[in-house]
């Protein structure tokens, strides 16, 4: 006698169409249930009551998800022949369920790491961000190997699937006569048809709109509970060839440009100019440093750890206290390729990344670019593959001069096997490449060694402090590759004339609760460090990346319009500054001491950051804000008004 495990039970059809339908949205909640489970250090206060409404809302769109991964599979199921039972059409239909939900899984799975890097469920802008990597098929291996855990989980999945879909044998429905049996199958037909279509629709009613993302805060409590409701195969399904800034219109045309215009007037006229202030101006140095989270740096975390907490950067630390340093500064993206448009043209990631929206043709007003304009020249450097994450193709976009990468750099001997030239002597042959560059110059760096898999070139292991997170190991080499790289740039000439300027692309896994919180996860450091002119301070005002553009311009004293969605740090008062960004589906806005969400229609939080920190207790009906509020609106008005009229730059000079 089989064993209950593996005998087979013929049944009929449309009961066999159900329970293999039932047995993947099982496997969707059971993938995120390990989803939460893996990430719960990420999600506060989620009681059981709260765990189970995100779990039921869910279901609504794995159904949706579902029925679209197997809109195929159930349209050959139900065709209202008996054709269908020939073996050679069952084989087929059995690896088409397979892999069409393994895929669907699979997505789910790797969400679960992910996830801790971007906090965001995965969408469609997932394949424009590394369709210029060269270097995937190294990238998925690394990652299979780092995370095996998820890979057995993924395993373990799909074997239930295997296993639950052979137990149960699809038998005609008992009716003899073939064209009754049509007959009554076409009816089955019809009928699972419409009921797929109101499913995948998330309704059934005319009215109904189909359901998208920003549908799932209607089960949530707080913004990042968003992720769990969600699925990745849901997310990356309608936001595929979406087009995501629709207009709005909060205010009229007049009133907006009263409350918020990101328009820059010069302050002076560029005929006004000495003829000698081309060379009195200083050199530009623009270094980025990758997953630099301001967590992780000891002088910007005074109070962490009860004011013990030392960090992993003895060097920036040194370097902050000769700056003018801000430790309430964010960034404006959660990714690499929302960085670059934020810092090099202040123009900030909500919704989409600029990078790879529909809008990436667009002219911007990039920093090397706008340098051009009063004779600077400009060079880009990254140790990565040329073209790699698509920068090649926005620096051109911003206006550099020149793009120096792998390439250029030209010795395979310092390549680290996986995403390009080691820090340590790409930030040398950095230093010693800008002597050749024509004062004044604008040069950025962006760093690239402190990256998953966070290695270290081998002479260093066991060199650098390891930490609670394998990042810190890496993030000790790369700061000690910027200490070497002012030791190099600090014998050139030009060095004594140049603002420096560090900053970081985006955060990374968080390890202290302070920093788990949606807005602390956007934390990363701000610094401007010119010895003799610009005088050394902590400024606890806000700051985000889109205000360094505008800063930069302030500094050197631009005498030309141009368009900034951020605050010139010199000539903004702390206290009046603000920050915004996006969060699972939200704006989120940092206003004084309050970040406020919006999601496009209602505000949906509120938290005083300077008494709740840990953003537990949602002031939404118990306070209202409405310049936090004006402001904001007018904000996203501007950028998405701007964006969708390609005006984010001042054309006219």
């Amino acid at each position: 006698m089989k064993s209950i495990f593996k005998r087979t039970y013929k049944t009929n059809e449309y009961l066999v169409l159900l329970m293999r339908f039932g047995l993947a949205m099982a496997l969707f909640s059971v993938s995120r249930i390990a989803f939460y489970l893996f990430n719960a250090d990420l999600f506060e206060n989620i009681n059981t009551a709260t765990f189970l409404t995100l779990l039921k809302g869910g279901v609504r769109f794995d159904l949706s998800a579902l029925l679209y991964l197997n809109s195929l599979y159930i349209l050959v199921f139900l065709l209202p022949f008996r054709f269908k039972f020939i073996a050679g059409v069952q084989t087929g239909l059995k690896w088409l369920f397979f892999i069409t939900n393994g895929i669907g899984l699979a997505a789910n799975v790797a969400d679960i790491i992910y996830y801790r890097f971007t906090l965001k469920r995965t969408t469609a802008s997932v394949f424009e961000i590394f369709e210029n990597e060269e270097n995937m098929f190294s990238l998925w291996g690394q990652f299979l190997v780092d995370y095996w855990y998820v890979v057995l989980l993924w395993g373990g999945v799909v074997a239930i699937m295997v296993w639950g879909y052979n137990r149960f044998k699809a038998v005609p429905f008992p009716i003899k006569t073939w064209w009754k049996y049509s007959l009554v199958g076409t009816v089955f037909f019809v009928l699972a048809i419409g009921l797929t279509i109101g499913g995948m629709r998330g309704g059934f009613e005319h009215s109904t709109r189909p359901i998208n993302i920003s549908n799932a805060a209607r089960y949530v409590e707080r913004p990042e509970q968003i992720s769990i409701v969600l699925n990745t195969p849901f997310a990356v399904l309608r936001t595929f060839d979406k087009s995501v800034f629709k207009p709005v219109r909060y205010f009229s045309e007049k009133r907006l440009a009263g409350i918020y215009s990101p328009v820059f007037e010069s302050r002076k006229s560029a005929s006004s100019l000495s003829p000698d202030s081309q060379t009195q101006r200083p050199n530009i140095v623009m270094i980025i440093l990758e997953s630099f989270g301001r967590e992780h740096i000891g002088a910007l975390n005074k109070d962490l750890e009860n004011g013990r907490y030392k960090g992993y950067t003895p060097f920036l630390d040194s370097l902050i206290q000769e700056s003018w340093a801000f430790d309430n500064a964010y960034a404006n993206g959660r990714k690499s390729i929302d960085a670059l448009p934020s810092i090099i043209a202040s123009v900030p990631s909500l919704v989409q990344p600029y990078i790879v929206s529909e809008y990436a043709t667009n002219e911007i007003n990039g920093l090397p670019g706008l340098l051009d304009k009063v004779g600077y020249e400009s060079a880009f450097y990254h140790g990565a593959p040329n073209g790699s994450m698509g920068f090649l193709a926005f620096t051109k976009m911003a206006g550099y001069d020149q793009y120096i990468g792998k390439t250029e750099y030209n010795n395979d001997d310092d390549f680290d096997g996986m995403w390009g030239i080691w820090d340590e002597p790409f930030f040398q042959f950095f230093a010693n490449d800008m002597e050749r560059l024509k004062p004044p110059f604008f040069s950025t760096i962006f760093s690239l060694s402190s990256h998953h898999p966070f290695a270290v070139p081998e002479r260093y292991e066991g060199v650098f402090p390891e930490g609670p997170l394998p990042l810190h190991k890496s993030m000790g080499y790369t700061d000690m590759a910027l200490k070497r790289f002012f030791e190099t740039a600090s014998q050139y000439s030009w060095f004594s004339n140049t603002l420096f300027i560090i900053t970081a692309d985006h955060c990374t896994v968080p390890f202290h609760k302070e920093y788990k919180t949606p807005v602390e996860s956007f934390a990363v450091p701000i610094l401007f460090y010119k010895p003799g002119d610009i005088s050394p301070k902590m400024d606890h005002g806000l700051a985000q990346q889109t205000d360094i553009l505008p800063t930069v311009l302030s500094y050197i004293d631009y005498p030309y319009p141009f368009v900034s969605f951020g605050n010139d740090l010199f000539a903004v008062n702390p206290g009046e500054r603000f920050v915004a960004n996006y969060f699972n589906e939200s704006y989120q806005f940092l206003f004084k001491d309050y970040v406020l969400y919006f999601d496009g229609k209602r505000t949906t939080g509120i938290y005083n950051l300077e008494k709740d920190p840990l953003q537990k207790s949602n002031l939404v009906g118990k306070m209202d804000l409405p310049e936090g509020k004006m402001l904001m609106k007018a904000y996203i008005q501007q950028y998405i008004t701007r964006m969708r009229q390609d005006k984010l730059a001042q054309k006219e000079l």
